[in-house]
């Protein structure tokens, strides 16, 4: 309080003592100090963000109304029977966790008379106290009574602040839409946001339906309870037709899971979805700290049908309820709109991935015809040489020998350089298998390694056969080292060495592709990754950002190093299926 207010407070409390030697009698006849001081604070507090501040200046404004020796704040969390003392003043003072608990949770407990208490409520539930303790003796039922209006004005302040905060993130998240993020990054600012305004205590989740297979696929989650990095991001939940309708039917599910066995408390009658939801690995009992024993899940429909689900999780059963769930419907528009955008960047990305293929099928024709011709060429002399020495009757079996063994090897040359335009072109399958990445690198090195040989540049690989296999689209992975080669190969005109190294990391295989040519100077290194930027006047500039958008789609992660004359190296992290 400032100083002038201070001092007013102290003159009224003051003159009703003086008047009365009660103070419990002083402030119940005396309303219009309690009013004028609660309004004061409320006004002063208007435009106050920080609820911390809210709750000090509470505190402290009872202690000095009600001359109590000192008080605290105590908050009860979700599952938990002992309060946690977030505030006390002064620092020193003690206090009964255990006893504050029970009050708070509504046990049969025998309250001391020093203490009173001003409950407080926040998102829909009980949350905390603001707790006196008198000087001497204890509170009248005057006091208490007075106390309590505390609670009126700091639930009405908390609300307000809530509400503010909740309009603030929906704004972060529209600044984000208009920004055009890429849909990942509007993704867990979304769950961030919700993060903040819920404080879950398990995890947040967005998934996305595919009508195709008729499933929900998880493409962001943030998960709290560990700390960890997701390991769910792709995972796809096969979702029933009558599923379908029950999403396409309730604004929102919520379920909470005790003794083992989940129960629904939004009379959607239909078990099914939570059961579906609970699939982490790590828990599926109520007993496991990892468990999620309370959810709450958003429906996303369009005018096409269902779209996704937004789901927020916690720990404890009952810690989730209708605040949640208007409050998630207040995001409903803005994760509608991420999910749309995902499938526009899907297809989008797919358009040019299929384009890109063929602008690279043209240019490994144009490459590879040289060294075909050149085959074929020496082939065809030995072919007529052969026949005329079989008409004339003057064939040598050794001669013949060295001349099919000749042809042998030119037709091997020209098998294996068709056979790898074949794979990359075959394009039809886009689902994703287990791909073995020494087959991939075999695939595009098949077009590429009679070129590279051709141009003087010396291929150094090292990529172990025995590595665990990835989780990809085969042509994909092929796609990727091809274009990262090809990069290579234009970058050293004259020669040089070409390195293609894999080894296995902790969470995954570590590609490596480095070459000794020009480099890329430090003002284009910024850019070369997106679309269209080309330092090569032949260029389309969509070499590396196929190359990056390929790899975010594996969850994996792709970093340039590069220095001007000295040469480049690409460092691909690819992730290993959850499990191995």
């Amino acid at each position: 309080m400032g100083g002038r207010n201070g001092s007013s407070q102290k003159t009224n409390r003051a003159r009703v003592q003086a008047a009365s030697g009660s103070r419990i009698a002083s402030y119940a006849d005396d309303t219009a100090t309690l009013y004028q001081s609660l309004w004061k604070f409320r006004s002063q507090m208007h435009d106050v963000r920080d609820p911390g501040a809210v709750l000090r200046g509470a505190l402290r404004l009872g202690l000095e109304l009600f001359d109590a020796s000192n008080g605290c704040l105590a908050v009860i969390g979700s599952g938990r029977d002992v309060a946690g003392i977030s505030l006390s003043l002064p620092q020193t003072a003690d206090w009964d966790s255990a006893l504050l608990g029970g009050v708070l949770r509504g046990y049969p407990i025998s309250v001391p008379r020093e203490l009173m208490f001003c409950r407080l409520r926040r998102r829909g539930r009980m949350w905390g106290s603001l707790v006196l303790r008198s000087r001497a003796g204890g509170f009248s039922w005057s006091e208490r009574k007075a106390f309590s209006l505390f609670g009126d004005v700091v639930n009405e302040l908390m609300s307000r602040i809530d509400a503010d905060r909740v309009r603030d993130v929906r704004a972060q998240v529209d600044r984000k839409l208009l920004e055009q993020a890429r849909p990942s990054h509007l993704f867990y600012k979304l769950l961030h946001g919700i993060r903040s305004l819920t404080e879950y205590d398990h995890s947040a989740a967005l998934l996305l339906f595919d009508p195709g297979d008729n499933s929900l696929e998880i493409v962001a989650e943030q998960i709290t309870v560990q700390k960890v990095k997701s390991q769910n991001v792709g995972l796809k939940l096969p979702v029933t037709p009558e599923l379908q309708q029950v999403l396409l039917k309730y604004p929102a599910l919520g379920f909470d899971r005790r003794d083992g066995l989940w129960t629904e408390w939004t009379s959607t009658c239909d078990l099914e979805l939570a059961e579906l939801l609970d699939y982490n690995p790590q828990a599926h009992s109520d007993c496991s700290p990892l468990a999620e024993n309370s959810i709450v899940c958003a429906p996303l429909h369009t005018r096409n049908g269902l779209l996704g689900v937004l789901k927020v999780a916690t720990v404890h059963p009952g810690s989730l309820g209708q605040y949640e769930t208007d409050l998630l419907s207040q995001f409903l528009p803005q994760a509608a709109v991420a999910l749309q955008n995902l499938r526009k960047t899907e297809q989008l990305e797919q358009q040019v991935l299929i384009a890109e293929r063929k602008n690279a099928m043209a240019d490994l024709a144009r490459g590879v015809a040289h060294d075909v011709n050149n085959a074929l060429g020496a082939t065809l002399p030995l072919v007529q040489q052969l026949l005329d020495d079989l008409n004339e009757g003057c064939l040598s079996v050794e001669t013949a020998r060295e001349d099919l063994q000749a042809m042998e090897r030119s037709l091997q040359l020209c098998r294996r350089v068709f056979g790898g335009m074949l794979s990359f072109a075959r394009n039809s399958r886009r689902n994703r298998s287990e791909v073995r990445l020494h087959q991939a690198v075999d695939g595009a090195l098949a077009v590429y390694r009679r070129g590279l040989q051709v141009q003087g540049i010396d291929l150094q690989v090292d990529v172990p056969p025995g590595l665990p296999p990835l989780s990809a689209v085969h042509a994909d992975l092929e796609q990727l080292v091809l274009n990262l080669v090809g990069n290579s190969r234009d970058a050293m005109a004259s020669g040089g060495t070409l390195s293609i190294r894999a080894s296995r990391v902790p969470r995954g295989v570590e590609l490596t592709v480095s070459d000794t040519g020009c480099g890329i100077a430090s003002e284009d290194l910024r850019r070369i990754q997106e679309p269209f930027f080309t330092t090569r006047s032949s260029g389309t500039g969509l070499g590396l950002a196929i190359c990056r958008a390929i790899v975010v789609q594996m969850q994996g992660q792709l970093a340039i190093e590069s220095r001007l004359g000295h040469g480049t190296t690409v460092r691909v992290l690819l992730p290993y299926p959850e499990g191995t």
